[in-house]
Protein backbone atom coordinates (compact mmCIF):
# COMPACT_ATOMS: atom_id res chain seq x y z
CA UNK A 1 0.00 0.00 0.00
CA UNK A 2 1.39 3.32 -0.84
CA UNK A 3 3.01 5.17 2.46
CA UNK A 4 0.62 8.16 2.96
CA UNK A 5 -2.08 5.04 3.56
CA UNK A 6 -0.44 2.52 5.48
CA UNK A 7 -1.95 1.13 8.77
CA UNK A 8 -2.52 3.18 11.44
CA UNK A 9 -2.10 0.62 13.80
CA UNK A 10 1.73 -0.08 13.20
CA UNK A 11 2.02 3.76 13.83
CA UNK A 12 1.15 3.60 16.93
CA UNK A 13 3.29 1.10 18.13
CA UNK A 14 5.84 3.40 18.22
CA UNK A 15 7.90 5.34 21.27
CA UNK A 16 3.89 6.90 22.23
CA UNK A 17 2.05 5.00 24.90
CA UNK A 18 -1.29 5.73 22.94
CA UNK A 19 -3.45 2.54 22.02
CA UNK A 20 -4.37 1.56 18.78
CA UNK A 21 -7.15 2.58 16.76
CA UNK A 22 -9.42 -0.49 15.36
CA UNK A 23 -9.08 -0.85 12.10
CA UNK A 24 -12.54 -0.02 11.28
CA UNK A 25 -12.58 0.00 6.96
CA UNK A 26 -10.33 -0.85 4.23
CA UNK A 27 -8.16 1.37 2.30
CA UNK A 28 -9.51 2.42 -1.17
CA UNK A 29 -6.64 4.73 -2.13
CA UNK A 30 -4.58 3.03 -4.68
CA UNK A 31 -1.39 4.74 -6.53
CA UNK A 32 -3.30 7.36 -8.06
CA UNK A 33 -5.15 8.59 -5.68
CA UNK A 34 -2.22 9.04 -3.43
CA UNK A 35 -0.28 11.08 -6.13
CA UNK A 36 -3.72 13.15 -6.09
CA UNK A 37 -3.12 13.44 -2.56
CA UNK A 38 0.44 14.49 -2.49
CA UNK A 39 0.08 17.29 -5.03
CA UNK A 40 -2.35 18.71 -3.26
CA UNK A 41 -0.57 18.47 0.59
CA UNK A 42 2.54 20.02 -1.33
CA UNK A 43 0.50 23.11 -1.70
CA UNK A 44 -0.78 23.25 1.39
CA UNK A 45 2.82 23.25 2.32
CA UNK A 46 4.03 26.34 0.72
CA UNK A 47 1.24 28.21 2.19
CA UNK A 48 0.94 27.17 6.07
CA UNK A 49 1.21 30.89 6.85
CA UNK A 50 -1.96 31.43 5.41
CA UNK A 51 -3.64 28.28 7.04
CA UNK A 52 -1.73 28.94 9.78
CA UNK A 53 -3.74 32.21 10.32
CA UNK A 54 -7.45 31.00 9.13
CA UNK A 55 -7.17 28.24 11.82
CA UNK A 56 -5.87 30.50 14.41
CA UNK A 57 -8.94 33.12 14.00
CA UNK A 58 -10.97 29.60 13.76
CA UNK A 59 -10.10 28.78 17.43
CA UNK A 60 -10.57 32.07 18.11
CA UNK A 61 -14.14 32.23 17.16
CA UNK A 62 -14.97 28.61 17.71
CA UNK A 63 -13.10 27.89 20.90
CA UNK A 64 -13.52 29.97 24.05
CA UNK A 65 -11.07 28.14 25.83
CA UNK A 66 -8.13 29.43 23.55
CA UNK A 67 -9.54 32.84 23.57
CA UNK A 68 -7.55 33.31 26.90
CA UNK A 69 -4.41 31.90 25.55
CA UNK A 70 -4.54 34.03 22.05
CA UNK A 71 -5.14 37.20 23.59
CA UNK A 72 -2.69 36.48 25.98
CA UNK A 73 0.06 35.51 23.62
CA UNK A 74 -0.80 35.68 20.10
CA UNK A 75 2.12 34.44 18.51
CA UNK A 76 3.19 32.03 20.71
CA UNK A 77 -0.35 30.40 19.71
CA UNK A 78 0.67 30.87 16.39
CA UNK A 79 4.12 29.26 16.33
CA UNK A 80 2.76 26.07 18.04
CA UNK A 81 -0.13 25.39 15.48
CA UNK A 82 2.29 26.44 12.50
CA UNK A 83 4.75 23.63 13.84
CA UNK A 84 1.71 21.17 13.91
CA UNK A 85 0.09 22.27 10.69
CA UNK A 86 3.75 21.88 9.36
CA UNK A 87 4.14 18.31 10.67
CA UNK A 88 0.66 16.90 10.10
CA UNK A 89 0.83 17.68 6.42
CA UNK A 90 4.34 16.86 6.25
CA UNK A 91 3.13 13.23 7.51
CA UNK A 92 0.78 12.88 4.62
CA UNK A 93 3.60 13.29 2.46
CA UNK A 94 6.03 11.45 3.96
CA UNK A 95 5.13 9.78 6.76
CA UNK A 96 8.56 7.83 7.57
CA UNK A 97 10.05 11.28 8.43
CA UNK A 98 7.53 13.09 9.53
CA UNK A 99 5.74 10.81 11.88
CA UNK A 100 7.82 10.66 15.08
CA UNK A 101 8.27 14.34 15.02
CA UNK A 102 4.24 14.54 14.69
CA UNK A 103 4.02 12.46 17.50
CA UNK A 104 6.68 14.82 19.38
CA UNK A 105 5.02 17.60 18.58
CA UNK A 106 1.34 16.41 19.30
CA UNK A 107 2.36 15.09 23.01
CA UNK A 108 4.05 18.66 23.98
CA UNK A 109 0.64 20.14 22.56
CA UNK A 110 -1.20 17.95 25.41
CA UNK A 111 1.29 18.33 27.83
CA UNK A 112 1.37 22.21 27.78
CA UNK A 113 -2.33 22.55 27.21
CA UNK A 114 -2.59 20.39 30.63
CA UNK A 115 -0.15 22.52 32.56
CA UNK A 116 -2.38 25.69 31.07
CA UNK A 117 -5.83 24.14 32.38
CA UNK A 118 -7.58 24.41 29.06
CA UNK A 119 -9.83 21.62 28.78
CA UNK A 120 -9.41 18.13 26.70
CA UNK A 121 -12.51 18.55 25.14
CA UNK A 122 -11.20 21.75 23.44
CA UNK A 123 -8.01 20.90 22.66
CA UNK A 124 -9.08 17.65 20.61
CA UNK A 125 -11.65 20.05 19.08
CA UNK A 126 -8.85 22.63 18.30
CA UNK A 127 -7.29 19.50 16.77
CA UNK A 128 -10.24 18.05 14.79
CA UNK A 129 -10.79 21.69 13.67
CA UNK A 130 -7.47 21.60 11.96
CA UNK A 131 -8.32 18.45 10.73
CA UNK A 132 -11.09 19.61 8.97
CA UNK A 133 -9.51 22.70 7.66
CA UNK A 134 -6.80 20.53 6.07
CA UNK A 135 -9.41 18.26 4.60
CA UNK A 136 -11.14 21.08 2.90
CA UNK A 137 -7.81 23.04 1.29
CA UNK A 138 -7.08 19.13 -0.26
CA UNK A 139 -10.28 19.18 -1.50
CA UNK A 140 -10.42 22.91 -2.93
CA UNK A 141 -6.81 22.76 -4.50
CA UNK A 142 -7.39 19.71 -6.02
CA UNK A 143 -10.51 21.13 -7.23
CA UNK A 144 -8.61 24.00 -8.66
CA UNK A 145 -6.65 22.05 -10.28
CA UNK A 146 -8.51 19.18 -12.46
CA UNK A 147 -12.47 18.42 -10.75
CA UNK A 148 -12.05 15.33 -12.02
CA UNK A 149 -9.15 14.20 -9.62
CA UNK A 150 -12.00 14.65 -6.34
CA UNK A 151 -13.46 11.12 -6.97
CA UNK A 152 -9.59 9.73 -6.25
CA UNK A 153 -9.22 11.67 -3.64
CA UNK A 154 -12.23 10.46 -1.54
CA UNK A 155 -10.37 7.51 -1.84
CA UNK A 156 -8.13 8.74 0.93
CA UNK A 157 -10.61 10.47 3.05
CA UNK A 158 -11.05 7.60 5.44
CA UNK A 159 -6.92 7.41 5.52
CA UNK A 160 -6.74 11.10 6.48
CA UNK A 161 -9.45 11.28 9.20
CA UNK A 162 -8.05 7.91 10.86
CA UNK A 163 -4.71 10.01 11.10
CA UNK A 164 -6.23 12.71 12.67
CA UNK A 165 -7.87 10.45 15.31
CA UNK A 166 -4.62 8.74 15.84
CA UNK A 167 -3.29 12.21 16.58
CA UNK A 168 -6.40 12.93 18.37
CA UNK A 169 -5.44 9.57 20.95
CA UNK A 170 -1.40 11.03 20.76
CA UNK A 171 -2.80 14.31 22.69
CA UNK A 172 -5.41 13.16 24.80
CA UNK A 173 -3.21 10.41 26.10
CA UNK A 174 -0.57 12.83 26.83
CA UNK A 175 -2.80 15.02 28.47
CA UNK A 176 -3.86 12.90 31.02
CA UNK A 177 -0.71 11.61 32.04
CA UNK A 178 0.49 15.48 32.81
CA UNK A 179 -2.45 15.81 34.07
CA UNK A 180 -1.89 13.10 36.46
CA UNK A 181 1.61 14.30 37.06
CA UNK A 182 0.57 18.03 38.12
CA UNK A 183 -2.17 16.39 40.52
CA UNK A 184 0.58 14.23 41.94
CA UNK A 185 2.85 17.08 42.13
CA UNK A 186 -0.62 19.54 43.83
CA UNK A 187 -1.40 17.08 46.28
CA UNK A 188 2.32 16.37 47.63
CA UNK A 189 2.84 20.22 47.30
CA UNK A 190 -0.46 20.54 49.91
CA UNK A 191 0.83 17.87 51.66
CA UNK A 192 3.90 19.37 52.37
CA UNK A 193 2.46 22.57 53.40
CA UNK A 194 0.27 20.72 55.86
CA UNK A 195 3.04 19.13 56.93
CA UNK A 196 4.99 21.82 57.86
CA UNK A 197 1.79 23.80 59.62
CA UNK A 198 1.03 21.44 61.91
CA UNK A 199 5.29 21.04 62.73
CA UNK A 200 5.35 24.74 63.18
CA UNK A 201 8.10 24.70 60.53
CA UNK A 202 6.40 26.98 57.51
CA UNK A 203 8.00 30.04 56.99
CA UNK A 204 6.19 33.44 57.72
CA UNK A 205 6.41 34.40 54.22
CA UNK A 206 5.19 31.23 52.90
CA UNK A 207 1.93 31.50 55.10
CA UNK A 208 0.17 33.88 52.47
CA UNK A 209 0.87 30.80 49.66
CA UNK A 210 -0.03 28.05 51.72
CA UNK A 211 -3.78 30.37 52.39
CA UNK A 212 -4.24 30.35 49.15
CA UNK A 213 -3.34 26.51 48.31
CA UNK A 214 -5.64 25.18 51.40
CA UNK A 215 -8.48 27.71 50.16
CA UNK A 216 -8.02 28.97 54.15
CA UNK A 217 -7.68 32.24 55.88
CA UNK A 218 -4.59 33.30 56.92
CA UNK A 219 -5.69 34.63 59.98
CA UNK A 220 -8.57 33.10 61.13
CA UNK A 221 -8.91 30.67 63.87
CA UNK A 222 -8.48 27.22 64.00
CA UNK A 223 -8.01 24.61 66.75
CA UNK A 224 -6.48 20.63 65.48
CA UNK A 225 -8.36 17.11 66.27
CA UNK A 226 -5.85 14.21 66.60
CA UNK A 227 -7.16 10.66 66.31
CA UNK A 228 -5.12 7.62 67.25
CA UNK A 229 -6.18 4.01 68.13
CA UNK A 230 -7.12 3.26 71.74
CA UNK A 231 -3.98 2.36 73.54
CA UNK A 232 -3.68 -1.49 75.03
CA UNK A 233 -5.18 -1.84 78.49
CA UNK A 234 -5.40 -4.36 81.18
CA UNK A 235 -8.28 -5.80 79.36
CA UNK A 236 -6.51 -6.38 75.96
CA UNK A 237 -6.76 -4.28 73.06
CA UNK A 238 -8.48 -1.76 72.80
CA UNK A 239 -10.87 -2.92 69.55
CA UNK A 240 -8.71 -5.59 67.21
CA UNK A 241 -10.73 -4.03 64.02
CA UNK A 242 -9.40 -0.60 65.26
CA UNK A 243 -6.67 1.13 62.63
CA UNK A 244 -5.17 4.15 61.48
CA UNK A 245 -7.35 7.13 59.08
CA UNK A 246 -5.44 8.25 56.48
CA UNK A 247 -4.75 7.37 53.17
CA UNK A 248 -4.36 3.70 52.50
CA UNK A 249 -6.25 2.58 55.53
CA UNK A 250 -9.72 1.18 55.52
CA UNK A 251 -9.97 -0.92 58.34
CA UNK A 252 -12.04 0.94 60.56
CA UNK A 253 -14.56 4.09 59.84
CA UNK A 254 -13.03 7.55 59.57
CA UNK A 255 -14.01 10.04 62.59
CA UNK A 256 -16.89 11.96 60.73
CA UNK A 257 -17.21 15.73 61.90
CA UNK A 258 -20.84 17.00 62.07
CA UNK A 259 -22.09 18.41 58.43
CA UNK A 260 -23.16 21.61 59.77
CA UNK A 261 -19.73 22.35 61.22
CA UNK A 262 -17.13 24.02 58.99
CA UNK A 263 -14.72 21.89 60.29
CA UNK A 264 -16.53 19.17 58.79
CA UNK A 265 -14.17 20.13 55.38
CA UNK A 266 -10.93 19.82 57.78
CA UNK A 267 -8.03 18.94 56.41
CA UNK A 268 -6.55 15.63 57.07
CA UNK A 269 -2.85 14.93 57.38
CA UNK A 270 -1.63 11.46 58.58
CA UNK A 271 1.02 11.29 61.34
CA UNK A 272 3.57 8.23 62.44
CA UNK A 273 1.72 7.87 65.88
CA UNK A 274 -2.22 9.83 65.18
CA UNK A 275 -4.00 11.34 62.23
CA UNK A 276 -4.52 15.01 62.32
CA UNK A 277 -6.64 17.49 60.86
CA UNK A 278 -7.03 21.06 60.95
CA UNK A 279 -10.07 22.44 61.89
CA UNK A 280 -11.39 26.23 60.58
CA UNK A 281 -13.20 27.77 63.30
CA UNK A 282 -16.09 30.68 62.78
CA UNK A 283 -18.45 30.25 65.57
CA UNK A 284 -19.09 31.65 69.31
CA UNK A 285 -16.48 30.77 71.74
CA UNK A 286 -18.48 27.30 72.71
CA UNK A 287 -17.84 26.30 69.37
CA UNK A 288 -15.40 23.30 70.47
CA UNK A 289 -17.56 22.24 72.85
CA UNK A 290 -20.73 21.82 70.63
CA UNK A 291 -18.15 20.18 68.45
CA UNK A 292 -16.82 17.63 70.72
CA UNK A 293 -20.38 16.31 71.75
CA UNK A 294 -20.92 16.05 68.33
CA UNK A 295 -18.09 13.86 67.33
CA UNK A 296 -18.84 10.68 65.92
CA UNK A 297 -15.96 8.56 67.26
CA UNK A 298 -16.11 4.71 66.22
CA UNK A 299 -15.78 2.77 69.34
CA UNK A 300 -11.90 2.24 70.76
CA UNK A 301 -10.62 5.48 69.13
CA UNK A 302 -9.22 8.29 70.97
CA UNK A 303 -9.84 11.68 70.04
CA UNK A 304 -8.21 14.93 71.37
CA UNK A 305 -8.91 18.54 70.06
CA UNK A 306 -7.02 21.21 71.32
CA UNK A 307 -7.68 24.77 72.11
CA UNK A 308 -8.32 27.28 69.26
CA UNK A 309 -5.17 29.70 67.91
CA UNK A 310 -5.33 32.29 66.25
CA UNK A 311 -3.48 31.95 61.70
CA UNK A 312 -2.26 29.99 60.01
CA UNK A 313 0.95 30.34 61.80
CA UNK A 314 0.28 28.88 65.20
CA UNK A 315 -1.01 25.77 63.73
CA UNK A 316 1.93 24.27 64.93
CA UNK A 317 1.03 25.21 69.15
CA UNK A 318 -2.80 23.73 67.83
CA UNK A 319 -1.40 20.62 67.31
CA UNK A 320 0.65 20.04 70.03
CA UNK A 321 -2.35 21.22 72.13
CA UNK A 322 -4.12 18.26 70.17
CA UNK A 323 -1.21 15.94 71.15
CA UNK A 324 -1.90 16.63 75.07
CA UNK A 325 -5.44 16.24 74.49
CA UNK A 326 -5.05 13.05 72.58
CA UNK A 327 -2.59 11.42 75.64
CA UNK A 328 -5.46 12.90 78.29
CA UNK A 329 -8.16 10.20 76.46
CA UNK A 330 -8.96 7.08 78.34
CA UNK A 331 -6.83 3.91 77.10
CA UNK A 332 -10.06 2.48 75.81
CA UNK A 333 -11.36 5.16 73.52
CA UNK A 334 -13.20 8.61 73.64
CA UNK A 335 -13.07 12.58 73.03
CA UNK A 336 -11.05 14.75 75.01
CA UNK A 337 -11.69 18.44 74.40
CA UNK A 338 -8.56 19.73 76.10
CA UNK A 339 -10.09 23.44 77.40
CA UNK A 340 -12.65 20.66 79.66
CA UNK A 341 -9.46 18.88 80.83
CA UNK A 342 -6.58 20.65 81.80
CA UNK A 343 -5.77 19.17 85.16
CA UNK A 344 -5.57 15.76 83.12
CA UNK A 345 -3.68 17.91 80.48
CA UNK A 346 -1.49 19.44 83.57
CA UNK A 347 -0.55 15.15 84.06
CA UNK A 348 0.43 13.78 80.82
CA UNK A 349 2.18 17.33 79.60
CA UNK A 350 4.69 15.70 82.81
CA UNK A 351 4.83 12.39 82.73
CA UNK A 352 7.61 11.88 85.03
CA UNK A 353 6.23 14.56 88.12
CA UNK A 354 2.61 12.88 87.60
CA UNK A 355 4.06 9.20 88.29
CA UNK A 356 5.54 10.72 91.39
CA UNK A 357 2.78 12.41 92.49
CA UNK A 358 0.71 9.38 92.26
CA UNK A 359 3.41 7.40 94.23
CA UNK A 360 3.64 10.05 97.13
CA UNK A 361 -0.68 10.26 97.47
CA UNK A 362 -1.52 6.57 96.68
CA UNK A 363 2.02 4.75 97.31
CA UNK A 364 -0.07 3.72 100.81
CA UNK A 365 -2.57 1.77 99.45
CA UNK A 366 -0.34 -0.50 97.56
CA UNK A 367 0.32 -2.70 100.53
CA UNK A 368 -3.47 -3.51 100.81
CA UNK A 369 -4.79 -6.46 99.14
CA UNK A 370 -5.57 -5.69 95.40
CA UNK A 371 -9.37 -5.94 95.78
CA UNK A 372 -9.23 -3.53 98.69
CA UNK A 373 -6.97 -0.88 97.30
CA UNK A 374 -9.46 -0.98 94.22
CA UNK A 375 -12.58 -0.30 96.72
CA UNK A 376 -10.90 2.72 98.28
CA UNK A 377 -9.44 4.20 94.63
CA UNK A 378 -13.24 3.88 93.23
CA UNK A 379 -14.58 5.13 95.85
CA UNK A 380 -12.09 7.70 96.10
CA UNK A 381 -12.97 8.68 91.94
CA UNK A 382 -16.37 8.53 92.85
CA UNK A 383 -16.59 11.11 95.21
CA UNK A 384 -14.72 13.27 93.47
CA UNK A 385 -16.79 13.57 90.66
CA UNK A 386 -19.86 14.11 92.89
CA UNK A 387 -17.98 16.92 93.99
CA UNK A 388 -17.54 15.67 97.53
CA UNK A 389 -20.97 14.48 97.78
CA UNK A 390 -21.21 10.90 99.93
CA UNK A 391 -24.68 10.67 98.93
CA UNK A 392 -24.26 11.38 95.64
CA UNK A 393 -21.19 9.22 95.36
CA UNK A 394 -22.82 6.15 97.55
CA UNK A 395 -25.71 6.30 94.65
CA UNK A 396 -23.00 5.36 91.82
CA UNK A 397 -21.69 2.50 94.11
CA UNK A 398 -24.68 0.95 95.20
CA UNK A 399 -24.29 1.73 98.74
CA UNK A 400 -25.09 3.63 101.80
CA UNK A 401 -23.11 7.28 102.12
CA UNK A 402 -22.05 6.02 105.82
CA UNK A 403 -20.15 3.11 103.68
CA UNK A 404 -18.49 5.68 101.32
CA UNK A 405 -17.48 8.26 104.19
CA UNK A 406 -15.99 4.39 105.73
CA UNK A 407 -13.23 3.95 103.19
CA UNK A 408 -12.62 8.25 102.65
CA UNK A 409 -11.57 8.13 106.60
CA UNK A 410 -9.64 4.73 105.59
CA UNK A 411 -7.80 6.17 103.30
CA UNK A 412 -6.83 9.53 105.18
CA UNK A 413 -5.86 6.76 107.80
CA UNK A 414 -3.73 4.91 105.85
CA UNK A 415 -2.62 8.29 103.40
CA UNK A 416 -2.04 11.17 105.95
CA UNK A 417 -4.07 13.13 103.58
CA UNK A 418 -7.06 14.97 104.79
CA UNK A 419 -9.64 15.32 102.16
CA UNK A 420 -11.42 18.37 103.14
CA UNK A 421 -7.71 20.20 103.20
CA UNK A 422 -7.83 21.88 99.84
CA UNK A 423 -4.31 21.40 98.88
CA UNK A 424 -4.88 17.70 99.69
CA UNK A 425 -7.57 17.05 97.57
CA UNK A 426 -6.08 18.49 94.71
CA UNK A 427 -3.15 16.41 95.07
CA UNK A 428 -5.33 12.92 95.37
CA UNK A 429 -7.16 13.99 92.35
CA UNK A 430 -4.05 14.70 90.14
CA UNK A 431 -2.27 11.52 91.76
CA UNK A 432 -5.88 9.60 90.59
CA UNK A 433 -5.77 11.01 87.12
CA UNK A 434 -1.96 10.32 86.60
CA UNK A 435 -3.04 6.48 87.87
CA UNK A 436 -5.93 6.59 85.21
CA UNK A 437 -3.61 7.71 82.42
CA UNK A 438 -0.66 7.04 83.03
CA UNK A 439 -1.06 3.48 84.65
CA UNK A 440 1.50 4.25 87.36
Amino acid sequence: MPQVVRSRNGALHGPSPVPPLPHRFRSLADRESVEVLHRAARVLVASLPALTDRLVEALYAQEPAYRAAIDSDRAEVWQEVHHSLRHNVGSLIQPREFRESAHRTSRWIGEIRAEQGVPLDAVLHAFRMGGAMVWQDLVDETARRDPDDIRLLVHVAADVWNFVDEHCGVVADAYRQAERRLSWRRENRQRLMVAALLDGTARIADLAEAAEMLGLPEQGRYAVLAVAEGRRSAAGPADAGVARHGPGSAARPPVVLPAAHPGAAALWHPGPDAEFAILPLTGPPGELSELAAALDVPAGTRAGIGSAVEGLAALGDARRLAETALRACPATGGTVLLDEHLPDALVVSSPALAGALADRVLGPLDRLDPADRDVIVETLTAWLDADGSAQRAGARLYCHRNTVLNRLRRFEQLTGRCLTRPRDAVEVSLALAARRLLGT
